[in-house]
């Protein structure tokens, strides 16, 4: 059998040396290669893709954030240089998690893998070595003056930065909570779940978001500015029902 496959990673020579690990395995086909996972959901709405090797931090929607989205005919392989992302791997059905610098070894095992799973011989996800999977943490833990504050996931709104603090608008309360954290790595910690960045100061829970206008989304009474360069994403974002 053929397996359908897009090579996704936004290093050149990184992705050039994955489409030619590509080339050498005889089961795999390659459909389409990409830069950014935008450029993914564009092949996804051309070809039929079995399996997406892809890394994770991307530019605009992370690459786990794509996986989390995919309809289950759609695997996904991830190769990335970080590993704290492993466990997550495995809510989004991953068949293998590769860390680079990654062997070709480590990759035809990762591919035979595949064969597996398309072949009907195994339906499960694989993570590392020595690694048991876990569910998902339902909250936070944010540093707040002098206090640790716990903080439910879907109790969250939206994030909106300023210098070196955050703002955590919550639906339980009007008053926001206020921490010392970057967006960029509060960005990261939700990128399981369904938020997204709309705008340099930001990060709104899709699953609160009530209307979309031109230039602002609503989440209830709240008004949040939508930027240019965010735009194109959030409509990708609410779509994928109907693209994918």
């Amino acid at each position: 059998m053929m397996i359908r496959c897009v090579a996704v990673d936004d290093e050149h020579l990184s992705l050039d040396l994955l489409v030619n690990n590509i080339s050498k395995i005889p089961f795999l086909k390659l459909v389409g290669t990409a830069k950014n996972t935008l450029d993914v959901i564009e092949i996804l709405q051309k070809e039929q893709v079995d399996l997406i090797f892809l890394d994770i931090q991307m530019p605009g929607l992370s690459g786990m954030q794509l996986a989390a989205n995919l309809k289950s005919r759609t695997r996904v392989i991830f190769l990335t240089a970080f590993n704290q992302y492993a466990l997550e791997s495995y809510s989004v059905n991953a068949i293998d998690y590769l860390v680079k610098p990654v062997s070709f070894e480590r990759f035809l095992e990762a591919c035979m893998k595949a064969l597996d799973v398309f072949s009907g011989k195994s339906t499960k996800s694989v993570l590392p070595e020595h690694q048991s999977p876990v569910a998902l943490p339902k909250f936070l833990f944010v540093h707040v003056e002098y206090n640790v504050v716990k903080i439910a996931i879907d109790d969250m709104l939206l994030i909106e930065g300023f210098k070196e603090y955050v703002k955590i608008h919550l639906f339980s309360q009007k008053r926001p909570v206020i921490t010392r954290m970057s967006m960029k790595l509060l960005e990261e910690k939700l990128a399981p779940f369904e938020f997204l960045r709309i705008h340099k100061s930001y990060i709104v829970s899709l699953t609160r978001v009530d209307a979309i206008h031109k230039s602002f989304v609503k989440l209830g009474e709240l008004e949040v500015p939508v930027s240019e360069h965010y735009k194109e994403l959030l409509m990708q974002r609410v779509s994928w029902n109907n693209i994918l």
